[in-house]
């Protein structure tokens, strides 16, 4: 109890010792003014900023939009796409898969596909 009371005299020392909220300014305006261009004047209760640029940037495309973005890296579309077709595929008809409608259906070819590879195998190897 003692600790808290010490704190409770600081309490209205502390409110007394704030200053007073200043009232914000009705409007704020940040222009880009190029080369020797006059800054306009602040009228009233407005804050007018301005950012001065060259000459030669008055007509330009933004920096930011100037710049080429770095390369991410990443694989590119073609691939992403290509792998996504690859995961479908186990669901749709004539993918021998127990997953999607007519799953069942591909196993047949997939597995003449299995034995023409490997006859294949056999017929560049010199096996009868």
């Amino acid at each position: 109890m003692r600790a808290s009371l010490p704190l409770l005299l600081l309490g209205p020392l502390l409110i007394a010792a704030t200053p007073a909220r200043a009232e914000a300014p009705q409007r704020i305006f940040n222009l880009i003014v190029y080369g020797d261009d006059a800054c306009p004047k602040a009228e009233g209760d407005e804050i007018v900023v301005c950012a001065r640029k060259p000459e030669s940037e008055r007509y330009r495309i933004p920096k930011k939009l100037r710049e080429k973005p770095a390369v991410s890296g990443g694989p590119g579309w073609g691939s992403q796409v290509a792998t996504m077709e690859n995961v479908q595929r186990q669901t749709l008809p004539g993918s021998c898969s127990a997953i999607g409608s007519n799953g069942f259906t591909g196993c047949t070819a997939k597995m003449l596909q299995q034995w023409f590879a490997e006859r294949r195998m056999q017929e560049s190897a010199g096996i009868p």
